[in-house]
């Protein structure tokens, strides 16, 4: 995904401070815009933000501030605005509320052109045009008759469909109990196929237009999107935010929220606290093998015994020098350690050794 900020107030998988992640992500950037023009070098995720606790409007305005900060360091890398911009991608959530979810898909694509076009002066069109792939909510999904999951994902499918995705990704049936069987991978694929071939929901763009409801509701999420866009940009922008906790503390309120209104019964969830199910008996559930991880642990062994060790140290060595060097290009020294055998985690610990690991707290 290559989109770092995300991570340090919604999922939490990084390793360096957020000013280096940030280095590192716009450096990809850059370095694809230069030798693989034709590749999406980011997916710029509203999806993780989401299954935090984040509501719509938080998610948007999250994300699209995540991208101000992508779009302003690859400006400050030389790039022009409309050599990269029309390879940059989203990924967004798929969430239950069927109409507010179309919505919030159809808003987005309103409010991404006018980021473009108002405030970055993009001239080529394809700039502008909000390229994203949809999820369905992993948060949604209930370990308490979990068979009901699978008409969850169906309508957060079709929302997704119904808002204009260019692709889209449906949960299993069993993924709040462990990794999906093989019949429940089969049944979410089904899912998609059904909405692709038999609904006719593919007939037309933006079959929802026009609609009264969902043209206010469109114009809700924007107005309200914009308007936490710019109070993001009063306290400094994305990288404020994250390491002033802002967004973190946004999320944990909206997460607070809809909690309290499962458990006081305010917000109902089917088969959680209403129209309880049965006890549910045995559930067959996917086994993994234990012996991979000694097998892939064998594996790696055999392959670092099996080079020079020379080279890569040379490598590594010149990829923390370059790590050291405000603004230096990182993506070519570290194509340089894997050329010389280098591993990720030998690569990530030697920037590790100059940025360091980012404690939260």
């Amino acid at each position: 995904q290559n989109d770092i900020l995300k991570e340090y107030f919604a999922r939490g998988t990084y390793i360096y401070p957020p000013k280096p992640g940030l280095r590192l992500a716009v450096d990809l950037i850059r370095f694809a815009a230069e030798r693989v023009p034709r590749w999406y070098p980011i997916s710029i995720s509203g999806y993780h933000i989401r299954e935090a606790g984040a509501d719509a409007v938080q998610e948007l305005a999250y994300t699209f501030a995540d991208a101000v900060e992508y779009l302003k360091g690859a400006l400050a890398a030389g790039l022009e605005i409309d050599r990269f911009a029309p390879r940059l991608s989203f990924f967004f959530n798929a969430h239950n509320d069927l109409f507010e979810e179309a919505a919030k898909f159809r808003a987005a694509r309103r409010i991404w052109h006018g980021i473009m076009t108002e405030k970055f002066g993009a001239k080529e069109p394809r700039s502008a045009q909000l390229r994203f792939h949809a999820q369905t909510a992993g948060s949604t999904l209930t370990a308490a008759g979990f068979e009901t999951n699978a008409v969850r994902v169906a309508l957060q499918a079709l929302a997704a469909v119904l808002g204009g995705a260019q692709s889209v990704h449906t949960n299993s049936r069993d993924e709040a109990l462990g990794l999906p069987t093989e019949e429940s991978v089969r049944l979410a694929l089904r899912t998609q196929q059904v909405i692709a071939f038999e609904s006719g929901v593919t007939s037309t763009a933006d079959p929802l237009g026009g609609s009264f409801y969902i043209e206010r509701l469109t114009d809700e999420i924007v107005r309200r999107v914009e308007e936490e866009l710019d109070n993001i940009e009063r306290r400094g922008g994305a990288l404020a935010c994250i390491e002033s906790g802002y967004f973190a503390e946004g999320i944990a309120a909206s997460a607070y929220a809809h909690q309290r209104a499962v458990e006081t019964g305010g917000r109902k969830v089917v088969g959680v606290n209403c129209f309880p199910d049965p006890e549910q008996g045995n559930v067959e559930l996917l086994k993994v093998n234990p012996e991979l991880g000694r097998e892939r642990r064998e594996k790696l062994a055999r392959y670092r015994s099996g080079r020079k060790e020379g080279p890569l140290a040379e490598a590594l060595a010149e990829l923390r020098n370059a790590a050291e060097e405000e603004g230096a290009p990182l993506m070519e020294p570290i194509v340089d350690c894997i050329r010389a055998g280098g591993t990720v985690g030998e690569i990530s610990g030697a920037l590790r050794e100059v940025f360091g690991d980012f404690d939260e707290r």
